[in-house]
């Protein structure tokens, strides 16, 4: 049977956001997020901003996910979710759950934590997704002759936050291993591994610095290595004017900023050859 089939591309939201730094504006197609990481301890909650940066109104709606993180940083639904997750998502309250926004309009969505008596300290995760809601659709023209099935798809696009809640003194170190080049998209790189410990996350950058040079060889932003891990790979591309530097020690590290703070998670000095 012939088919005939109209693609049409509604969408708003193009691209998950989860790597981003903390508190950082996030463009997404007509939509701009801040932050783009939230982090509460169970306690008074925070707000998150959208705005609709677009020339017409657009609807977005809004809802918890789980996800796990997979060893090379990618992300997977979860279809059965353990009991911290189930806890993480329970806990987290926010609204508005839809919104419209007019062109050049923003809106704050408040969300918190409220954790039950009794559970235990520890870090829960959850993501919020923002989930554009396309318009309706004028019926599909077909052709007078036309005598398959006609279909009109319009594909929904969604992004998502991290949402982290952190009971107790929580504590993490952090580890670096097996670096060595390699290539990402068909460019130069430099490949290395995360190790992970104790009872949160870490969240910070990775930076690869050869002595006597005032920039890093390469570096990246918003590399989290979350609970679910104790390692992780990573590959950072190495900045195209410094290709021909990538050669002998290197140092690499791994550094968390908080509040304006910056921490060394982790380094390690190496060979790149």
């Amino acid at each position: 049977m012939t088919t005939f089939t109209r693609l049409a591309l509604r969408a708003a939201l193009v691209a998950p956001l989860i790597a981003l730094a903390p508190g950082a504006q996030a463009g997404v197609g007509d939509l701009l997020v801040a932050p783009t990481r939230i982090i509460l301890d169970g306690g008074r909650g925070t707000e998150i901003i959208l705005n609709n940066i677009g020339e017409e109104t657009a609807t977005y709606r809004i809802s918890v996910e789980l996800r796990r993180m997979r060893a090379d940083g990618s992300f997977e639904d979860v279809t059965a979710p353990s009991a911290n997750e189930i806890a993480a998502r329970d806990m987290i309250v926010y609204a508005p759950r839809r919104v419209t926004l007019p062109p050049r309009q923003p809106q704050t969505i408040r969300i918190a934590a409220r954790a039950p008596a009794g559970l235990a300290d520890g870090e829960y995760r959850v993501h919020l997704l923002f989930r554009a809601v396309p318009p309706p659709q004028a019926p599909v023209a077909t052709p007078a002759d036309f005598k398959g099935i006609g279909f009109a798809l319009t594909p929904v696009y969604g992004v998502t936050i991290p949402v982290i809640v952190r009971l107790g003194n929580l504590s993490a170190k952090a580890g670096i291993a097996n670096v060595g080049k390699t290539q990402v998209d068909g460019k130069p790189a430099i490949g290395l591994e995360l190790s992970r410990s104790g009872s949160r996350s870490t969240f910070g950058e990775v930076r690869i610095v050869k002595a006597g040079m005032t920039e890093p060889l390469a570096a990246q932003k918003g590399i989290a290595v979350y609970t679910e891990l104790d390692k992780r790979s990573v590959a950072v591309p190495i900045d195209a004017k410094f290709v021909a530097q990538a050669t002998g020690p290197v140092t690499v590290q791994y550094l968390e900023t908080v509040d304006g703070v910056t921490t060394k998670l982790a380094e390690t000095s190496t060979v790149l050859r």
